[in-house]
């Protein structure tokens, strides 16, 4: 969604004639989940034949001209929140903490409290602005059910400078996962451009033609029983990188109810593996990634930083029964 106001118009075609208002213009739009055009359409942002429709269940007609307007968001301003947080390392230029699986990064439609902007605006007399109001301090982000290690930048020129370093990458940024299946070679390269799903625009997807260049490299540091634990890092920054590339090569990450296993196909994945595996896989509550290094030349001191998060609880057990399986050290 743009910082402007949105006009749109469609018509309904013949084979679209009975299907529910909001169903239809959500499908239509791309971009805003069936709740937001509902707001939308209770708001009176939506009229069918020039005639305002506020009634979401209403069913549309073939030729009818349905026109929505979406007013220009207004950005809140977040406001501070006694938030506790893991701080890892701290100076008068930078932060890095380990964010727990759960944790928002910065506010937005339906988030706009408890998030790790919140606080660190309660923690922190300054943070960098480059990012705007809303995304103070931030530098680069991790999904809400990834946990792991975030650097923040507490003013402008740190700001600039680790950006510059994700951008010439020099900043180095490790991952650990438990993914489905045993990749094949165990170790390797993922190079596979990324952009929009073509029909589904709240997910990310390796395109054939257009997206941005995306490249993943991972080891397998353990395997058993149609599971392994692979170690991954970054040569790029794409959305939901890492987890579309493993989707990609056939071994999504445990627990990634977007890019994972669905039906059938992950019913079949559970009943296949060992008893105790099977039992904490079951478990998992969330995607099992964790940003677990963190490598980065300080902004200020040009120190080599380098830090590490342990896994988070809830992926110790299944990692370490996957390690007993083989043997080795996950």
């Amino acid at each position: 969604m743009s910082g402007e106001a949105r006009h749109e118009l469609f018509a309904v075609s013949p084979a679209d004639a009975g299907r529910r208002l909001d169903q239809w213009l959500a499908e239509h739009l791309g971009d805003f989940s069936r709740s937001a055009v509902q707001r939308l359409v209770r708001n009176g942002h939506v009229r069918i034949n020039g005639c305002a429709q506020i009634k979401c269940s209403a069913p549309v007609r073939a030729g009818d001209q349905v026109e929505i307007e979406v007013p220009a968001p207004v950005p809140a301003i977040p406001q501070p929140q006694s938030i506790a947080l893991d701080i890892v390392f701290e100076d008068e230029a930078v932060l890095v903490l380990n964010k727990p699986p759960g944790m928002v990064v910065h506010p937005a439609a339906g988030n706009r409290e408890g998030t790790l902007v919140n606080a660190l605006l309660y923690h922190c007399r300054g943070l960098s602005i480059i990012g705007g109001v809303e995304r103070p301090g931030i530098v680069h982000r991790l999904d809400k059910l990834t946990s792991g290690l975030m650097v923040v930048a507490k003013n402008d020129l740190a700001h600039r400078q680790l950006t510059a370093q994700i951008a010439h990458r020099t900043m180095k940024r490790t991952y650990r996962a438990v993914v489905w299946g045993a990749p094949q070679p165990p170790s390797g390269t993922i190079t596979a451009a990324i952009g929009r799903h073509p029909t589904d625009r709240k997910r990310m997807a390796v395109l054939t033609a257009g997206g941005r260049h995306a490249v993943t490299h991972y080891r397998t540091l353990a395997g058993a029983g149609g599971l392994a634990v692979v170690e991954l890092s970054l040569e790029t920054g794409r959305t939901h990188q890492i987890r579309v590339h493993l989707s990609h090569i056939g071994h999504p990450v445990v627990g990634d109810k977007q890019y994972g296993y669905h039906g059938k196909k992950l019913s079949d994945a559970e009943a296949s593996l060992p008893p105790r595996l099977r039992t904490l896989a079951v478990a998992a509550s969330r995607q099992f990634l964790h940003a677990c290094r963190l490598r980065f030349v300080h902004p200020r001191s040009g120190e080599l930083i380098e830090l590490e998060a342990p896994l988070p609880n809830d992926m110790v057990p299944l990692v370490a029964a996957i390690a007993k399986c083989t043997g080795a050290e996950a």
